[in-house]
């Protein structure tokens, strides 16, 4: 994993991202296949920056909240919480579940905003701010869907499905399944999974499009568990999923956060 300076800098961010209660030095200097001198000099320098700190009891190394902030910050400028909020409160009000924003950023999608409508009982609210596993999740599959088969089954691949067994009973475990999947999606004009990316769980997404290149620029999602967000319950709330979605499509004009996103899509 070593490289230059910048990537292992990123790399050591993302290791730390993923681990809640921080990483010994050691394991550090072993993921990143660099000396512990070198990562030790790196960490220094990082929490000289506020980015990360050493856990006084079993001292690991922990990521602060300022990256966190400073996301929080870049989505509140970009106006795109403020554009699409309001969808995603409908939509979580007449479905009961938790809807989600994502948005297309290279080959991978990132949630960045969400409506929880579920008041009571049961509720389905993984983080913030993560990546959804894109060949076996409907927010990855509506995204998947809007792509030509062998780019889409090249980031499928990418994303881990031949890790599959992993993960739900019902998810794609091999090209010609997921490929059945993504026509599905086509013909359908969303994406319906149960138990697929999750024991338990279900989901529905529907892609939003940029009115200007016509590509996908995110997903819009509802999430739940899957004895209340059955089958039946997701093609009752299709069309309003599918409305949220063009509406988004539009909003997202509003929005400078989009409109790279959109030139992207393009290029």
């Amino acid at each position: 994993m070593a490289g230059s300076l910048l990537e292992r800098t990123f790399n050591m961010l993302a290791l730390l991202s993923a681990a809640r209660s921080g990483l010994p030095l050691q394991q550090l200097a072993d993921e990143l296949e660099v000396p512990k001198s070198a990562v030790h000099r790196l960490l220094s320098e990082l929490g000289r920056l506020g980015l990360t700190r050493q856990e006084p009891v079993t001292g690991h190394y922990m990521l602060t909240t300022k990256l966190l902030s400073l996301g929080f910050s870049y989505l509140a400028a970009s106006g795109v919480v403020d554009v699409a909020q309001p969808v995603l409160d409908q939509l979580a009000r007449e479905s009961g579940e938790l809807v989600r924003l994502a948005v297309v950023d290279g080959n991978t999608l990132t949630w960045v905003a969400k409506s929880q409508g579920a008041r009571s009982g049961m509720r389905y609210d993984p983080e913030m701010g993560g990546h959804p596993t894109l060949f076996c999740t409907a927010t990855g599959q509506a995204w998947l869907a809007t792509l030509d088969d062998r780019q889409a089954v090249g980031i499928a691949i990418a994303s881990g499905l031949e890790h599959a067994a992993e993960y739900g009973p019902n998810a794609p475990r091999t090209v010609a399944v997921l490929q059945r999947r993504l026509n599905k999606t086509r013909a359908d004009g969303y994406a319906m999974v149960v138990e697929s990316a999750a024991v338990g769980a279900s989901a529905m997404a529907c892609a939003i499009m940029s009115p200007a290149s016509g590509q996908a620029i995110g997903t819009v999602s509802i999430a739940g568990p899957s004895f209340r967000l059955n089958e039946t319950r997701m093609r009752q709330l299709s069309q309003s999923l599918v409305g949220a979605a063009r509406e988004l499509s539009q909003t997202s004009i509003g929005s400078d956060f989009f409109s790279p996103l959109a030139r992207a899509a393009t290029a």
